[in-house]
């Protein structure tokens, strides 16, 4: 975009840019003075412009949207709906920078805001976060050098809108908050997107280019970027409708730039070239500009002729693909465009090859377009019959470096791959025409990227680190073109992407300042708005997802791609039907955010496939001779006739697989990442009319543009918030009219701002108060405006009415006493016509004169008295005149007679007469110069006292500058000891760091170590995860089981009841048949001893089954042969059995012979009939209970059986169980074993870290003792190098000292030395002129001898001549007296005319006697001078020599303050590792006292456990022995209840002892815990102990570091104290200085008007001289007049050459004055540079001593400060150069004047050698006073030269002491690099510390938590296993409890 305004060659200065950038004051005084009515002003729409009309409202509330408005405009009036009607903003808001501060943000307000600022010349305005830049199509300074100062290192509200200011607010947040920057510049094709992407990179290339040495010799990044430019533009600019030179590709372009800001490189990212144009261009549009270059003329020139080499013709029409639109652009010279892209191309090192194969390619691309094909047969078959080398397909095999006939066919007959075999597929020619374009695009496409890959290799520095980019992204804005196709959908969703991130970033941004400002808001995401659209586009079945599988699939069309579109997203709210008026046949429509476009499918799938013939691509990969084509196409997998060697891996398809919107919308994601990690930016340019006219505006295209720019979706987004805002103190100074006592009522601002608002009515939904802000929605600040402005109305009417009576009061007052008068004049005028015949009246007026009057006659007598007097007065001087007038004839006629005597005597006296008025007229002349000389001399008096004072403030000054160096030096002592401490302690802490890092190596091995340990534990813990997850599942059967067994149990209780029941009603049965039996008893006797028998039997079958019991026993003991257990188990079955049947025989023997007794009975009883009847009822009875005894025993059976059966299955299970039990516990002692391995190794290794700490420790203590011994050793050392060095400075300063004087002694013998010289040169003079002299005086004493011999003569010849006329002696006699008489009158008028010369020689005696006294005081204070001069001078050398020392002592502390820098940032980051180690600690502690606890617990719960399983162990005892007395009670049988009992005690005593071995189980587990427990609190003690060690060391070293900031920060504090003095100096010196240069230029001022006085001098010299000459040949002819006259002249030309010396002399000293004036400037100036070195090295230490990001940017600043100062420096050497050279002028002026003055001279004594011989003894004597003043010019002329000589070794001196300086600022910028690169090693070495740390973290994280799961599986694992053994112990029990029960 034109705009700019670049430096002419001849260094002009650059335009002033204020009316481009401000509005003028004329200006905004028209706009307040424009008409406007808060209330009524509005804006309508003008239907004939498109734009908008002012007007006045009539009728309507514009509140209501509904509502109908009349509006006038003019004597028109318009009715408008309220929502097309806008309000006008005030008038203070015309031209207003940022349109967020509008009152009224509509459309219109926008609108005009921006056609006034651009046709007021002003292109840039605010628009909240972006900035608008309209086309201006004219160049206006405004992108110069003078316009980056403006904006250079400002805030962006600080300065008016530009372009500059956005990247200004960049470029500085990069630097402070170290975050990618971007600048997002979006607009339609002529917006000037590319000019203003040039402009941002030339503003950030001007801010931060580098300043290397090695830069000067290398081109800049801008040059660089330019020269890409003609590239790029050539292969990606093209003509379209609205734009000549339109770019077709987006660009990314980011700048990169090192930690300190300044430029590192550049890269450029290419977005969306349109390849179609490539083949096809509309009718007014034109391909890309590289292919017209390459048949212009000067490619003739470009090796062997680049038509010849690219096989191309002259007529451009003779290539189909880019003629089918313009050929030529008015514009554009395609001859110098080639010119500039050949040049680009050798600039950017593009090798020769590598450029001709480009320039080649692109031919190709452009002959492609000739090559045809015919159809050959009936099949379609496509063919080219010619191929010869003069052909299109010759010339393109030729291009490419392939076989034409090769390439031909595979166009033709390209193969395809059907199965395992290669087939050849025929093609017509609309699919060979479509193969040729395809190839074309997709070789230009490729090189395009490859020419932007070279770009970028060449923008790239590898050698500098890459911190933080700046980007710009200049990329096409939204489209709604007549025809919208592929390439404006993928643009116009570019630009939804970008919106939707510009709304949420702004209103992120207003959001979040609404937050810090503390108002009630809601968040709102307004990045949301767009989402419907955009999730349209990127969902899975959207548009892009369509496209992509429309693309792949081989039979789809643009058909049923329409279709399928509308088929999914029909329903959508933002898919709608085509709405296009120019483009009819448009298939779909969108709602973008900038509007509805409708889009026509046509050839959709095909672009976006872009197919690729694969045929010829493998011929160009496998026999293309051109080397590029091979490169670009490497990618592409082709069609390889040999399969590769990796058949097994799979291969990934290659780039020809790729469709375009896969690519493209990949490159966006990747550039909306990019945009999301930075911090952006957005510039919106505008196209202002399509006819390019500056100041023109076209209003629908203004208004299409913000539309689709987003500035007014911007604005939309402002409406929602508070866009308006003002500072606490701005609203209270503006609005402090409306209520001045609100706001003064409290010191709250928002109690203040509320009363305030309350007063006027306004309410509180338009505003919000923050913490700093007061917040106004859009259009609020209008009610406040009108309130304001109705009170300064009325203010300034008061004001004028007071002013208006001011001015007019005193005409009111003049007209008011003209009433007044007038009336006094009435009065009296009435008073005299009724006076006037009064007779007294009468009388009165006539005697009034007459009153007070004089006596004329007494006057009259004194007058004729006074004439009387007065007339004889005049009658005696008559009287006397007439007697003098005879006289004088007589005297007349005497003078004639003595005239004609003398002439007849001497000669003619008119001659003496004429010379006599012209030697007084020159002696006039004379006195007239010596006056102005001396009023002369009064000035230079006066200014050397200034001067003199000037150097007693500048002596002062220097006093005060030497205290502050003396303090200065005391503060580098005290730093330097300080140093020497620091370094000790330094020294000390790299000891301990370095025995840290060896503990830290150690752990790091032990922790690798437990940590491959733990995932190994960890990975046997998944195992025995598993493992426990089996056995919870068989826990939960077995609890199943246990479940019913327990209600079995309940049930056996229940029978239990009813059997003791039954049971106590047989006991009261027994005790009654036990009454009746012992009377039977006697006859029992018998039985009994057969009883007694069977018990025998009977026990020893019990004795039997005890040894069995027995055997159980020792079998349940040996639990780990289960299968042997069971097998007994087994056995006591059967043996069981056998009792069994064994009892059922006794039973039925017992029933037999209970049958026996009852027979022996009923015999016994049949006795009596008693008997009988009771025999009858015990039969009764006894078959009662038999029955019960049967029923009994049949059920019993039933209950054994069943419990036999479930005993069966439960014995089964728990074999099983206790199989799998035993693997498993098998498995978990393994598993143990290895554990305990572990541990038993990981305390080894843990006893073997204490040693090594212990003897870590006892080392660190022997070192901390010895190093204390050392340190004490350095202190003395240090002391006594203190001494030394305090020896060595007086030394130095003593050695100083005498070089100095040693110096001022060679100096003065130098002079003294030129001195002698100059005598002797003057000696040998003075002897040639004496010698001279004396060879005159000969020659004059022989003349003179030679005269005396003549005037003897003459008087002989007199006597003659006298005695002759004896005879006239009375005449003669006569003659003489009245000679006599004439003569004596003359000699008393000479004698007069003699004193008055003698009175005014005595005047000028006097006036030179006070020239003289001045001279000698001028003398002596220029001795004082002098003296002063070289106490100056010693002072500025002892200050040198301080500087220097100062200078040193500065690098040195640097250099250690850098080293302490870097040492505490290691220990920082040691520290910090250690703390991170120090917090790992104690969380492992944390888990392992939390894994301790769980243990506790957990063991808790085993006791518990524990002790409920030995209650459940009683009770089961207590309910076996329940059991068993009611079976021992129930059973008839005391032998089966005896067996069950002892049954019941056997398996008891199993229990029993399975219950010892379980508690000893237990017990060897809470021994295990206790164990585990006392080794946790071992480790514990040791891990707090270490802790304490570890926590005492870091106090010792925290205080340490505390001590050694504290003491950085009192040097800190001191450093920047004598930072402000110096700082406060330097103002003092910067002021003197400016002083100093005003009075040089007075004095060089002064020096030219001396010059000049002296030039005239010179002339006045040579005219005397001239005068000098004349008055010589006057005195040959007239000796004794002349010698009175020559007396007197001489006397004057003495007196004037002696003022002349004076003069002189006084110039000599102003001079010498001046001169001292010069060097002490220069002192000055050297003082200041020393004191402004002393200052950047103190801010260098001071910024050093911050952190290290300002302490970069403060000394990036400081070297551009320093650089500034050098070119002041060196600005100020050329001016002093520029005096050199004007003073040497001067001198060699002054030389030719000496030699022309000598050559004069010479003339001089040739001339007064002659005039000697006719002169008299006054003539020597002006021969002498010539002489000496001829000797006075050559001393001085020697003086001259000294000065000369003292003038060019200032001059030396001076460019000594620049190329010091110099010498200096290089050794600054050394270092400065130094520094840098010092400090990027240490942001590396901090960046891999970090890493190493962070992994490191991230390995103890993960060892953490494994050995945790390990632990927490290790205990839950512990707990499942003493479950699973405790559920074992109570289901065997249970078991045990369950086959006992039957019995």
């Amino acid at each position: 975009m034109p705009g700019h305004i670049k430096l002419t060659k001849t260094g002009q200065a650059d335009p002033d840019p204020t009316e481009y950038l401000v509005p003028s004051l004329e200006v905004k005084r028209a706009d307040q003075a424009k008409p406007y009515d808060s209330k009524k002003s509005v804006w309508i729409p003008d239907p004939k412009t498109g734009g908008y009309r002012e007007g006045a409202i009539e009728s309507g509330d514009l509140e209501d949207p509904a509502s109908k408005c009349v509006v006038a405009v003019g004597h028109e009036k318009f009715t408008l709906k309220a929502s097309e009607v806008g309000k006008v903003n005030p008038p203070k808001f015309e031209k207003c920078e940022d349109m967020v501060n509008l009152t009224f943000l509509n459309d219109a307000s926008v609108f005009w805001n921006l056609k006034t600022r651009y046709q007021a010349k002003m292109i840039h305005t605010y628009s909240g976060l972006f900035v608008v830049v309209v086309n201006p199509y004219k160049r206006y300074p405004i992108y110069t050098h003078r316009v980056a100062k403006i904006y250079l290192g400002k805030r962006r509200n600080e300065c008016p809108p530009h372009l500059w200011s956005i990247a200004e607010t960049a470029y500085r947040g990069m630097l402070l908050n170290s975050k990618n920057q971007a600048m997002l510049i979006t607009g339609e094709s002529g917006a000037g997107k590319t000019e203003n992407t040039k402009k941002v990179i030339t503003y950030l290339a001007m801010v931060a280019s580098s300043t290397k040495k090695g830069s000067e010799k290398k081109v800049s990044l801008e040059d660089q970027i330019v020269a890409t430019n003609p590239i790029l533009e050539s292969y990606g600019n093209a003509k379209t409708s609205r734009n000549d030179n339109s770019s077709r590709f987006g660009k990314f372009i980011r700048i990169h730039f090192t930690s300190s800001g300044k430029l590192a490189g550049c890269d450029i990212v290419s977005y969306l070239l349109e390849k179609s144009r490539i083949t096809e261009q509309q009718e007014v549009e034109r391909s890309y500009h590289i292919f017209y270059q390459l048949i212009q003329p000067y490619g003739d020139g470009i090796g062997t002729g680049l038509r010849a080499m690219c096989h191309l013709s002259n007529d451009i029409y003779d290539y189909t693909y880019v003629s089918q639109g313009k050929t030529t652009v008015a514009s554009i010279d395609d001859n110098e465009e080639l010119e500039y892209t050949e040049d680009a191309f050798n600039v950017l090192g593009f090798g020769e090859q590598e450029k001709f194969e480009c320039y080649m390619l692109t031919a190709a691309v452009m002959t492609f377009g000739g090559i045809e094909f015919k159809t050959k047969g009936r099949d379609d078959q496509a063919e080219c019959e010619l191929t010869g080398p003069e052909t299109f397909p010759g010339k393109v095999a030729a291009l490419l470096g392939v076989d034409a006939n090769a390439m031909i066919k595979a166009f033709c007959k390209p193969r395809i791959k059907v199965g395992t075999e290669w087939v050849t597929k025929g093609q017509s020619c609309v699919q060979g025409i479509n193969a040729v374009g395809g190839i074309a695009r997709s070789i230009f496409d490729r090189v395009f990227k490859w020419l932007i890959e070279k770009c970028n290799d060449t923008l790239i520095d590898p050698t500098l680190k890459k911190n933080n980019f700046c980007a710009v992204l200049d990329i096409a804005g939204f489209e709604i073109f007549e025809y919208n196709g592929f390439e404006q959908i993928s643009i116009n969703f570019v630009n939804e992407k970008l919106q939707q991130f510009f709304n949420h970033h702004m209103f992120v941004v207003e959001q979040e300042e609404y937050v810090k400002e503390g108002i009630d808001w809601e968040m709102v995401d307004f990045g949301m708005d767009l989402a419907a659209c955009i999730i349209m586009f990127e969902k899975p079945m959207g548009i892009w997802a369509i496209l992509e599988e429309e693309s792949l699939f081989p039979k789809a069309t643009d058909k049923s791609f329409e279709e399928k579109l509308k088929a999914a997203l029909g329903k959508l709210p933002v898919f709608l039907k085509p709405q296009s008026k120019t483009d009819k046949n448009a298939h779909f429509a969108l709602s973008h955010y900038a509007g509805i476009v409708s889009y026509n499918v046509t050839n959709w799938l095909e672009k976006n496939k872009d197919p690729v013939n694969d045929s010829v691509v493998e011929i160009f990969k496998s026999s293309s001779s051109v080397e590029l084509l091979v490169h670009l196409w490497r990618d592409h997998p082709g069609q390889p006739s040999v399969t590769p060697k990796d058949d097994g891996k799979k291969k990934k398809k290659g780039g020809g697989g790729k469709t375009v919107s896969s690519v493209y919308l990949v490159s966006l994601g990747e550039l909306m990442l990019t945009l999301h990690s930075c911090e952006p930016h957005f510039v919106r340019c505008l196209v202002p009319n399509t006819h390019k006219k500056p100041g023109d505006v076209e209003p629908p295209l203004i208004m299409h543009q913000l539309t689709c720019n987003g500035v007014l979706e911007g604005i939309r987004i402002c409406m929602r918030g508070f866009p308006n805002r003002m500072l606490y103190p701005d609203f209270k100074s503006r609005y402090a009219v409306l209520g001045a006592a609100e706001i003064n009522s409290s010191a709250d601002n928002k109690v203040a701002a509320y009363a305030l608002m309350d007063k006027v009515d306004f309410p509180r939904e338009r505003y919000r108060l923050g913490h700093t802000l007061v917040f106004f929605r859009a259009g609020a600040l209008a009610f406040l405006e009108e309130k304001r402005d109705d009170i300064v109305i009325r203010l300034v009417r008061y004001l004028q009415g007071q002013a208006l009576l001011r001015i007019r009061s005193a005409h009111f007052r003049v007209k008011r006493d003209q009433r007044e008068l007038i009336k006094v004049c009435q009065r009296n005028f009435r008073k005299y016509i009724a006076l006037r015949d009064w007779g007294w009246f009468v009388m009165i007026q006539k005697t009034r004169p007459m009153i007070g009057r004089a006596n004329p006659e007494e006057e009259l007598r004194l007058l004729e008295l006074k004439a009387n007097e007065k007339y004889g007065a005049y009658d005696q001087q008559l009287k006397t005149k007439e007697s003098l007038l005879l006289d004088n004839e007589t005297i007349k006629q005497e003078t004639k007679a003595l005239l004609k005597q003398l002439e007849k005597e001497q000669g003619n006296m008119s001659e003496y007469h004429e010379k006599q008025a012209k030697m007084s007229a020159q002696k006039a002349d004379l006195e007239g110069q010596l006056l102005v000389s001396q009023e002369i001399l009064i000035k230079k008096e006066e200014e050397r006292q200034m001067a003199t004072g000037d150097k007693k403030v500048l002596e002062q000054e220097v006093v005060a500058v030497k205290k502050d160096i003396e303090d200065i030096d005391m503060a580098i002592q005290k730093l330097e000891q300080e140093k020497t401490n620091r370094d000790h302690t330094i020294r000390s802490l790299n000891d301990e760091v370095a025995n840290q890092d060896e503990v830290i190596n150690k752990l790091n091995k032990e922790k690798k170590h437990l940590n491959e340990n733990a995932s190994k534990a960890g990975e046997d813990l998944q195992v025995a995860e598993e493992k426990v997850a089996h056995l919870n599942q068989i826990k939960n059967k077995l609890e199943q089981t246990l479940d019913e067994l327990e209600g079995s149990l309940e049930k056996e209780k229940r029978a239990r009841t009813n059997v003791e029941k039954e049971r106590r009603k047989i006991e009261g049965d027994l005790k009654i048949t036990q009454e009746i039996v012992a009377d039977l008893e006697r006859a029992k006797k018998e039985f009994e001893s057969a009883i007694m028998k069977k018990e025998k039997d009977s026990s020893g079958l019990f004795s039997k089954l005890e040894d069995e019991q027995g055997l159980v026993a020792r079998v349940q003991k040996s639990i780990k042969e289960f299968q042997a257990r069971v097998e007994e188990m087994e056995e006591e079955l059967e043996a069981e059995r056998q009792a069994r049947a064994k009892a059922e025989r006794q039973r039925s023997d017992l029933a037999r012979e209970l049958e026996n007794l009852g027979e022996r009975l009923a015999e016994a009883g049949g006795a009596t009939s008693a008997q009988v009847e009771l025999n009858k009822k015990r039969e009764s009875e006894v078959t009662k209970l038999r029955r019960d005894l049967e029923e009994a025993h049949i059920y019993q059976e039933s209950t054994l059986v069943s419990l036999k059966k479930k005993h069966q299955d439960a014995i089964a299970e728990m074999t099983e169980q206790i199989d799998q039990l035993t693997k498993m516990k098998g498995k978990i002692e393994k598993d143990k074993q290895h554990i305990m391995h572990e541990i038993a190794d990981v305390r080894s290794a843990t006893d073997e870290v204490n040693r090594s700490h212990a003897s870590a420790e006892k080392s660190h203590r022997t070192l901390c003792s010895q190093l204390n011994d050392f340190s004490k050793k350095i202190e003395e050392a240090n002391l006594t190098l203190g001494d030394f060095e305090g020896a060595k400075r007086k030394m130095a300063a003593e050695n100083a000292d005498l070089l100095r004087q040693l110096q001022v002694l060679e100096n003065s013998a130098s002079m003294l030395m030129k001195v002698k010289s100059a005598l002797a040169s003057q000696l040998d003079e003075q002897r040639r002129i004496a010698d001279d002299e004396a060879k005159e005086r000969q020659s004059l004493l022989g003349k003179f001898k030679n005269a005396e011999h003549d005037v003897d003569g003459m008087r002989g010849h007199y006597d003659e001549e006298v005695s002759a006329k004896e005879n006239l002696m009375r005449q003669l006699n006569k003659a003489q007296g009245e000679s006599d008489m004439w003569r004596a009158k003359y000699e008393t008028d000479a004698v007069g005319k003699a004193e008055e010369l003698e009175m005014s020689k005595l005047k000028m005696q006097a006036r030179l006697s006070e020239a003289e006294s001045t001279i000698n005081q001028l003398a002596s204070k220029l001795g004082q001078l002098e003296k002063n001069k070289q106490k100056l001078q010693s002072e500025l050398d002892n200050m040198s020599v301080q500087l220097d020392q100062a200078q040193i002592l500065n690098s040195s502390m640097e250099k250690k303050a850098k080293q302490f820098d870097r040492i505490v940032a290691e220990w920082k980051l040691k520290v910090d590792s250690l703390s991170m180690d120090l917090d790992n600690s104690q969380k492992e502690t944390r888990n392992s006292s939390s894994d301790l606890f769980r243990v506790k617990s957990a063991y808790e719960e085993a006791v518990l456990q524990l002790d409920e399983v030995r209650r459940e162990n009683k009770t089961l005892s207590n309910e076996i022995k329940d059991i068993m007395d009611q079976i021992s009670e129930g059973g008839r049988s005391i032998h089966d209840i005896d067996k069950i009992r002892k049954r019941l005690e056997a398996e008891k005593l199993e229990l029993e002892a399975t219950l010892s071995e379980a508690e000893g189980a237990l017990e060897q587990e809470e021994n295990k815990v206790l164990r585990a427990q006392l080794e946790l609190t071992q480790v514990r003690q040791e891990i707090e102990r270490r802790m304490a060690e570890k926590e005492e060391e870091f106090e010792s070293t925290r205080k340490n570091m505390g001590k050694a900031l504290e003491g950085m920060q009192s040097a800190i504090e001191t450093e920047s104290k004598g930072k402000a003095e110096a700082l406060r100096m330097k103002k003092k010196l910067e002021t003197d200085v400016l002083d100093l240069d005003t009075s040089l230029e007075h004095a060089n001022a002064a020096n030219a008007e001396t010059q000049k006085i002296i030039k005239k001098y010179q002339l006045s010299l040579r005219e005397t001289q001239g005068r000098f000459e004349d008055a010589c040949r006057a005195k040959e002819v007239a000796h004794d007049n002349l010698i009175a006259a020559d007396r007197k002249a001489h006397a004057n030309q003495n007196a004037l050459e002696e003022a002349r010396t004076l003069l002189e002399q006084a110039d000599r000293s102003r001079r010498m004055g001046e001169q001292e004036l010069c060097d002490t400037n220069e002192t000055l100036g050297d003082q200041t540079c020393v004191n402004q070195a002393i200052q950047g090295g103190k801010m260098k230490l001071d910024a050093e001593m911050q952190t290290l990001m300002s302490d970069l940017d403060e000394m990036a600043s400081e070297a551009a400060m320093s650089e500034e100062k050098a070119q002041r420096a060196m600005i100020d050497a050329a001016r002093l150069a520029d005096e050199l050279r004007a003073e040497q002028e001067v001198a060699q002026f002054l030389e030719r004047d000496r030699k022309l003055l000598e050559c004069q001279v010479k003339d001089m004594s040739a001339r007064l050698d002659d005039a000697e011989q006719n002169a008299l003894k006054g003539g020597k004597k002006a021969m002498g006073k010539m002489d000496t003043r001829i000797r006075e010019l050559e001393s001085e002329l020697d003086a001259e030269n000294r000065r000369l000589s003292d003038a060019q070794k200032g001059m030396r001196k001076s460019e000594r002491k620049i190329q010091e300086l110099t010498y200096q600022q290089d050794e600054d910028r050394k270092n400065h690099e130094r520094m840098q690169g010092l400090i990027d090693q240490l942001q590396g070495k901090i960046r891999t510390y970090k890493k190493q740390i962070e992994e490191a973290e991230e390995i103890a994280a993960l060892n953490l938590a494994k050995y945790r799961q390990t632990q927490g599986s290790l205990a839950t694992s512990q707990e499942s296993a003493d479950l699973t053994e405790q559920a074992l112990a109570k289901l065997r029990s249970r078991g045990r409890s369950s086959s006992i029960a039957p019995m």
